[in-house]
């Protein structure tokens, strides 16, 4: 192709122009990949056609936010029950499964930390889908920033009773009898005392209780006596708490029933927000 001298010169500015923009693009999205944590959606909860109705929900803000996605914590009680024999698993799902696996062969990170509703996840989500389990509370970086990482449950010094359950349900021989159940029962045991304990429970108990009185508050002072966290990140409360505590931030995630709440980790900011576009400002107290 021939350019005249006048023609060339714009030629060469326009590809230098479109190289830069594209260059800037790049960099932008590399700069604005951002980490995400989300708990208690409690799949299968109350029913097959509200749960669908979450997990559809779910799955669009997924989607949304992917393009700046660098790693996902669920950080338990995805489901409302799991428990998955050698060969079995929970039927239903398959959206959010999907698209957890869809996320990991992107090479997007995904790590799971099991709530008490979701327990027994054992395998299927490292093997098949590329998850990371995680069943216990863990120190971690991320970035420049250290994270304490929990579902809550069994943290702090409140609710003995489901600590002593708590040993049950891990027991390995205790989960070798419960496989013997046929699948067809042992589900719909699961699944009716989940339910049970979910509707059982004080609505009192699942208000903020008070920088003072919250347990999970409790429980991250003790840490912060040991260590030094920047950030704090829990669930099984079903509140919404982004609270200052010491030099640390302690957030409590809300859920996928009411609050639809999720927390964004840029770097240098983790920010509580909702769905709707709404940000859960951080409180003294």
């Amino acid at each position: 192709m021939i350019y005249f001298r006048d023609e060339y010169c714009n030629f060469v500015s326009n590809k230098r122009d479109l190289y830069s923009s594209s260059l800037f693009i790049k960099t932008k999205s590399m700069n604005e990949q951002k980490v995400y944590f989300i708990s208690d959606v409690h799949l299968g909860l109350p029913n097959h056609k509200i749960s669908l109705e979450r997990e559809k929900k779910l799955v669009n803000w997924l989607a949304s936010v992917q393009h700046q996605m660098k790693a996902l914590y669920l950080m338990g009680d995805i489901f409302d029950y799991w428990y998955e024999y050698k060969y079995v698993v929970p039927k239903g799902y398959v959206r959010f499964l999907g698209k957890l696996a869809e996320l990991t062969d992107a090479g997007i990170e995904v790590v799971f930390f099991t709530g008490n509703h979701d327990i027994w996840a054992f395998d299927y989500f490292e093997t098949e889908l590329g998850i990371k389990i995680i069943r216990q509370a863990k120190t971690l970086k991320i970035d420049q920033h250290v994270f304490h990482l929990a579902h809550g449950d069994g943290l702090g010094p409140a609710d003995m009773g489901y600590k002593i359950l708590k040993s049950v349900f891990t027991n390995k021989v205790a989960q070798f009898l419960f496989s013997r159940l046929h699948p067809n029962f042992s589900l719909w045991l699961g699944n009716s005392w989940s339910r049970k304990s979910r509707y059982n429970e004080d609505e009192q108990a699942n208000q903020y209780q008070g920088k003072d009185n919250e347990w999970l508050v409790q429980y991250a002072r003790d840490v912060l006596k040991k260590e030094s966290i920047d950030f704090f990140v829990f669930g099984h409360r079903h509140i919404l708490l982004n609270l200052k505590q010491d030099d640390a931030q302690v957030v409590i995630l809300g859920d996928w029933i009411s609050t639809f709440s999720y927390a964004e980790y840029d770097g240098k900011h983790l920010m509580l927000k909702k769905i709707d576009g709404q940000e859960i400002t951080i409180r003294e107290t």
